[in-house]
């Protein structure tokens, strides 16, 4: 059994939370398990069901965990993922605190390094995905998540073959960002991405050549930053002509 420190009164559900989070963090409580049952975790923080209640609240309002209602519900430790960072980023650009170019800068930067280590990093396997994930975004597409979705692929895949966690998850949210921003304004996703944009990255990496890996990128980057910008700058003002 887990031993939990009791908690000061004067922060009693967020020292809670406090300590259930960093159970989580260090895998004591992994994905898909259930928490203690509020009556259990209070005895053993030694303070009252409702502040165990207020924590787990804060847990996945944090996106820690999920609570679940009924027979066989409970408090469930959640797979970790962006969407609480994604909401905050997409509030933010909403009411303009960041901007297409800010993401696009980033993005540039983060994409060019991980295309280069990816091409230092290529193997059989990771060619076969490649070339898979290549040949999907020729084919039809069935909506416009469905194009996201396939055009992510590439990314996807070199962020994980650049051996760099960080810069995965990086690519990770980058993405999810832009894929967030791209479902609200709904742009014509064929003219902004066509079929073949990828080849010369792909090319690139699969021949083990770095430097042209990181040059396709960068200019791959570039011109979709460009779209980007433009696309924000249509949504501005229709928002602008919105609020006349």
């Amino acid at each position: 059994m887990t031993h939990f420190k009791r908690i000061k009164p004067y922060r009693v559900s967020g020292g809670v939370a406090e300590q259930l989070k960093e159970a989580i963090l260090l895998g004591v409580f992994k994905p898909g398990d259930k928490l203690p049952s509020e009556r259990d975790l209070a005895i053993q923080f030694g303070v009252s069901r409702l502040a165990i209640r207020e924590a787990c609240r804060t847990l996945e309002n944090s996106g820690f965990v999920q609570i679940r209602q009924g027979v066989g519900g409970g408090t469930i430790v959640t797979e970790p993922d962006f969407d609480h960072l994604l909401d905050t980023f997409f509030d933010l650009f909403i009411t303009d605190k960041i901007s297409i170019p800010a993401l696009h800068q980033v993005r540039v930067l983060v994409e060019t390094e991980v295309a280069r280590l990816a091409a230092l990093n290529i193997t059989p396997a990771y060619a076969k995905r490649l070339l898979e994930a290549l040949d999907l975004e020729k084919l039809p597409m069935r909506s416009h998540k469905d194009h996201v979705v396939r055009k992510s692929q590439i990314h996807y895949i070199l962020a994980e073959m650049c051996g760099n966690p960080l810069l995965e998850l990086l690519v990770k949210f980058i993405m999810k960002s832009v894929a967030r921003v791209l479902d609200t304004v709904q742009p014509d996703a064929e003219s902004m991405h066509p079929v073949g944009t990828h080849n010369p990255i792909v090319e690139a990496v699969l021949s083990g050549n770095s430097r042209a890996a990181a040059s396709a990128m960068k200019k791959h980057g570039l011109t979709f930053g460009k779209q980007l910008m433009k696309m924000e700058e249509d949504f501005r003002s229709r928002q602008t002509v919105g609020d006349e």
